[in-house]
C-alpha cells in the first residue's frame, strides 16, 4: 500500500532529523569542559502480517496455501545515551582546576538543597571563601578558604591542604567523588551538571583513587570527549539517509500518479 510506504519514509526522515540535532549538539560542545557526547538510538516499529496468495483473489479458497509476509512500519527514536568515555586531560596550571582521571563525579549542592554531579572541575572561590563551580554551585563536602590562605594543594586522593600566611599549612578538607552503577542513566541538567534518576541508581560516595574511583589531578581539566572526525562522518551518513528517504517519498508519489493515470486512461 503506497500510504504505508509514505509513512515509513516519513518516519525515517524524522529519525534522521533528530539524529542531526544530536550530532550538532555534540559538535557545538567540542570545547565544553568535560562534555560527554550523546548518541541517538532508534528502534523499528511494529510489523504487520500480510497474506500474499500465489493465486488471484477469486481462487483464494482453492486450497493453495498463502504466504505470510512481515511488512515494517518504519522507525522511531528510542533514546539518547550519554557516552562517558574519558576525555583528554589538559594542563592549565590553575590551582583550582581539577580533572578526574577515571571513574567518578564531583558532587555539588544546588540552591534548593538538592545535589547534582559534574565532571567539570574548573572551580572558583566565592565571596565567602567557599569552593564553587563556574555556575556558583557549592562543592560538597564544603571546603572554605579563609583570608589567611595563600594557596591550596590538592592531592590525588582529594585531600586539600591550605598554605597560610607566615609559612604554615593545614589540611582543611577532603574532596569526595561519586559514581553510579549506570552513569548513562543520569539526566543532563545543563551547566555541565547531571541529576540522579531511577535508571542511574543511587550515588556511591568514595575517596578518589580507591575502590574503583578515579584520581583527582590538580592543575588540569578534562576536555570534551567529542571526536570531530567521527561526528562529521555521522553527519554525512545521516544526511544521505535523509536524502534516500526523501527519494522514497518522491518514488511513491510517482507510482501513485502512474496508477491514477492508468485508472483515468
Amino acid at each position: 500500500m503506497p500510504t504505508r510506504a509514505l509513512r515509513t519514509a516519513a518516519s525515517g526522515m524524522y529519525a534522521q532529523e533528530l539524529n542531526i540535532e544530536v550530532i550538532s549538539n555534540n559538535i557545538a560542545n567540542i570545547n565544553t569542559t568535560a562534555f560527554k557526547k550523546n548518541k541517538a538510538e532508534f528502534q523499528d516499529l511494529m510489523y504487520q502480517q500480510v497474506n500474499v496468495s500465489p493465486v488471484n483473489s477469486s481462487q483464494s479458497n482453492s486450497g493453495v496455501p498463502s504466504t505470510t509476509l512481515q511488512i515494517g512500519n518504519g522507525v522511531e527514536p528510542a533514546s539518547t545515551e550519554k557516552i562517558f568515555n574519558q576525555g583528554d586531560i589538559t594542563q592549565t596550571n590553575n590551582q583550582l582546576d581539577l580533572a578526574i582521571q577515571g571513574d567518578g563525579f564531583f558532587q555539588v549542592k544546588k540552591p534548593d538543597g538538592t545535589y547534582a554531579y559534574t565532571r567539570d572541575g574548573s572551580f572558583k572561590v566565592d565571596s565567602q571563601g567557599k569552593i564553587v563551580t563556574s555556575g556558583g554551585y557549592e562543592l560538597d563536602p564544603s571546603i572554605t578558604l579563609d583570608q589567611n590562605t595563600l594557596g591550596v594543594s590538592i592531592g590525588k586522593d582529594g585531600s586539600v591542604t591550605a598554605q597560610k600566611v607566615g609559612g604554615g599549612s593545614s589540611v582543611i578538607g577532603n574532596i569526595e567523588l561519586v559514581r553510579f552503577m549506570n552513569p548513562g542513566g543520569l539526566q543532563a541538567l545543563g551547566d555541565n551538571l547531571y541529576g540522579q534518576t531511577d535508571a542511574s541508581g543511587t550515588p556511591i560516595i568514595g575517596t578518589p583513587g580507591q575502590n574503583g574511583f578515579g584520581s583527582v589531578n590538580q592543575g588540569y581539566l578534562e576536555s570534551s570527549n567529542v571526536d570531530i572526525v567521527q561526528e562529521m562522518i555521522a553527519m554525512i551518513t545521516a544526511q544521505r539517509a535523509y536524502e534516500i528517504n526523501s527519494k522514497t517519498v518522491q518514488t511513491v508519489e510517482q507510482m501513485m500518479q502512474m496508477a491514477n493515470n492508468l485508472k483515468n486512461g
